[in-house]
């Protein structure tokens, strides 16, 4: 196959002016005649490399001769494709095509008699571990997606239901508050706000402990932080005090005040129950702790904590202790008839009927009813001057 100029050269295509230079200076001395004795091979090589130079070494002729070049590159391009054409055309089956020259002889296309179908057979479907794995999973991932699509809607249906529970309990519209915790809980059955807000209303505005223990025991279940857990058992102690049960007062005033030991109100509530069940000592101890801590308890827990603990003081026969507490919650509440009463008693207990009467008389005008009965016995004139246990049952139910 002939070189062109540039191989001639041992050149790129792409060689520059001063290459081309260099390349036919070079090879002009490796071949001159001269330098090989007259060689006619060198001779012609000489002649080959000074007309490749003559071509390449003008701009112009160059250019022509690029463009011849790529013309009869893609002229040869196209006749190797029209080779391998012929070539993958002139075998069918491996058997060699006839000259193009000479018709093509082919027999006749077979008739209807000569064909003849056969019916392919039905498989039977068989499926095995791993296609009953993946249809397993496919299935639970459609249920795991729907169910925590719902789950999702519920959360959100319950929160929107609970903040326009709030937005009604901050207007005072019980039973529209009532109604959205209703639903909130309903959504979601562990929602331990809605629980807590719904027991609320139940224990301050219907009145109804029952209802409002089940909702706090509720949200016990649902709730892990201490400082709230103490405040649910402090409401559930409330309820079971309205239900008469000190038994179950003491049990969850108690597991109040081991998630928060400066719960007054707490200790308030077991000494509550442990004067019903004639503990006087212990309840003593727990009113003594209570006042320890109502720093920023209103004045009425301070005013019961003082009562009871005059009234435990009594029943353990310190009568000046008790008398003490009573003044305490007297420079309080001035008008407290339960506590002239009290006062009476003591009095009374001293052996002294004047004052007893006396107090008796202040407890009626303050409106305690309780005193006029016992007033009318005690200082009646034929009555004998006589001394009477007080009943705390009587005086935490008249309170």
């Amino acid at each position: 196959m002939s070189q062109n100029h540039y191989q001639v050269l041992g050149i790129a295509a792409t060689a520059t002016a001063r290459e081309i230079k260099l390349a036919y200076k070079q090879l002009a001395v490796k071949y001159h005649p001269d330098k090989h004795g007259g060689s006619p091979l060198y001779e012609d090589l000489f002649k080959a490399v000074a007309a490749a130079y003559q071509v390449l070494g003008d701009p112009s002729r160059r250019a022509q001769y690029d463009f011849q070049l790529q013309v009869a590159a893609r002229r040869a391009e196209e006749a190797r494709r029209q080779q391998q054409f012929r070539n993958q055309g002139q075998h069918v089956y491996g058997v060699p095509m006839p000259p193009p020259a000479a018709p093509m002889r082919t027999r006749r296309p077979a008739g209807s008699y000569e064909r003849h179908y056969r019916p392919i057979p039905k498989q039977r479907i068989r499926f095995t571990r791993r296609d009953l794995r993946l249809i397993l999973l496919l299935v639970a991932g459609i249920v795991l997606f729907i169910v925590s699509v719902r789950v999702s809607m519920y959360r959100v249906t319950a929160s929107s239901n609970y903040q326009y529970g709030l937005e009604a309990y901050t207007r005072h519209e019980w039973s529209a508050a009532h109604s959205f915790f209703s639903e909130a809980i309903e959504f979601r059955p562990g929602y331990a706000d809605a629980l807590r807000r719904r027991g609320e209303i139940e224990e301050l505005f219907y009145h109804n402990p029952k209802a409002a223990a089940a909702d706090y025991r509720a949200a016990l279940a649902e709730t892990t932080m201490p400082a709230a857990r103490a405040q649910l058992l402090l409401r559930l102690s409330q309820c079971y005090r309205g239900q008469q049960r000190p038994d179950l007062v003491e049990v969850t005033a108690s597991q109040a005040l081991r998630q928060d030991s400066t719960l007054a109100r707490a200790r308030l509530l077991r000494g509550e129950a442990l004067l019903l069940t004639h503990r006087y000592a212990a309840a003593h101890r727990d009113f003594d702790v209570g006042l320890q801590y109502t720093q920023n308890q209103p004045a009425y827990v301070v005013a019961r904590l003082l009562l009871y603990r005059g009234l435990a003081s009594y029943k353990q026969q310190d009568l000046r202790a008790a008398r003490a507490d009573y003044w305490q919650v007297l420079a309080t509440y001035p008008r407290q008839g339960q506590v002239y009463f009290l006062l009476g008693r003591i009095a009374q207990q001293e052996g002294n009927a004047t004052e007893a009467c006396e107090f008796f008389r202040r407890a009626v005008v303050q409106g305690y009813r309780f005193a006029e009965q016992v007033r009318d016995e005690v200082c009646a004139p034929e009555k004998k001057q006589n001394t009477f246990p007080i009943s705390e049952e009587g005086i935490l139910q008249n309170k």
